[in-house]
């Protein structure tokens, strides 16, 4: 068999099996703990999208100056969007605090 005829047939077989994988991307969504309920609601109706369209999505909330002193109310922020959530995607990545953020994972339920 000719190589080049070979090399051919390779990279057709690997093009076919590329066609039908279907890649996730990670969509971020940046809050505050002091974010409004409104802006919230609207922020989680982006979330339930991006997790509609198959992405994870990756919830960082980011507390600035003195609001590490509180950070309760970063928390409590974190469990409504959770207890938003449940019926769109499951949490995959507990919050948890890397610096000064405070970062969850969610991804679309199956």
């Amino acid at each position: 068999m000719d190589f080049g005829k070979y090399k051919y047939e390779l990279s057709k077989k690997d093009h076919q099996s590329r066609r039908h994988q279907k890649s996730t991307q990670v969509k971020e969504i940046k809050l505050r703990p002091r974010t409004d309920k409104h802006d919230l609601e609207i922020k989680v109706r982006q979330m339930k999208t991006f997790l509609e369209e198959g992405n994870k999505t990756k919830v960082t909330l980011t507390y600035r100056g003195r609001e590490m002193a509180n950070q309760e109310m970063g928390r409590a922020v974190m469990n409504s969007v959770i207890e938003q959530l449940a019926q769109a995607g499951t949490i995959e990545y507990a919050p948890r605090m890397e610096g000064r953020s405070l970062i969850m994972i969610v991804a679309p339920k199956h």
